[in-house]
């Protein structure tokens, strides 16, 4: 996912995405840190090359894996912690959003949300 195209790493990000909508996926990838790791830091990659080279397509892909983590207590926890890129948490990633694209506002909101109303209790991975 990291090294490639465009299309590439939008159709790489597709399938995780499509992975982390389903429950079994969802809970597989947050089973262990290990795992749960090894996607954030791919899914941070992706955010850095965004901000190098904005692709919306893969920006809507991006945020909608993060969005779908949060559904997860301790995914959640961990993101709200340390790994959710500060771009997707301040809010500076608004700037590649296209006037048009409210979806992908949408979700970027909605996962603000998620992490701003998260419990103050961890949760241990």
């Amino acid at each position: 996912m990291e090294h490639g195209s465009e299309l590439s790493k939008t159709v790489a990000t597709f399938i995780l995405q499509k992975i982390l909508l389903d429950d079994h996926g969802l809970a597989y990838i947050c089973y262990t840190y290990e795992r749960f790791k090894s996607v954030t830091s791919v899914l941070q990659s992706m955010v850095d090359s965004l901000v190098r080279e904005p692709s919306g397509r893969l920006l809507k892909h991006v945020v909608r894996c993060y969005l779908r983590l949060t559904d997860n207590p301790r995914a959640k926890e961990a993101l709200n912690r340390t790994l959710m890129p500060e771009q997707l948490k301040d809010g500076s990633i608004n700037k590649m959003i296209k006037q048009d694209d409210n979806s992908t506002k949408r979700w970027v909101q909605m996962l603000q949300r998620n992490l701003s109303n998260s419990k103050n209790t961890p949760q241990q991975f």
